[in-house]
């Protein structure tokens, strides 16, 4: 019985460990997408970190992804700046396979 528990356990911090990495890797892209749209936006140096980080927050209004296109959407309208919906989704996917990287090699 004693076994059952232990894999019970294991099982339990695996998931917790994995949604962790997951949260951080979501969290990295759209800090690595804030700094892509800050570029797009002419921003630099401090500006661009604090604007990376006001994509990060953005992604706390709803699950999924969307409240985080709608921010980067809305920010590069409102700055007359011409990129594709599918440009910025292309952004989201690219990146999301570096954070996933960088969070798993500790960077």
């Amino acid at each position: 019985m004693a076994s059952m528990e232990d894999r019970e356990k294991g099982f339990e911090a695996k998931f917790a460990h994995d949604e962790q990495l997951k949260f951080k890797a979501y969290a990295r892209r759209n800090k690595l997408l804030g700094l892509w749209a800050a570029a797009e936006l002419g921003k630099s140096g401090p500006e661009a970190d604090a604007y990376a980080k006001e994509v990060v927050a953005s992604d706390f209004e709803e699950a999924g992804d969307e409240d985080v296109f709608r921010k980067v959407r809305g920010d590069l309208d409102a700055a007359g700046v011409a990129v594709s919906d599918q440009d910025i989704r292309t952004q989201m996917e690219q990146l999301l396979v570096e954070a996933v990287d960088q969070v798993r090699s500790g960077s």
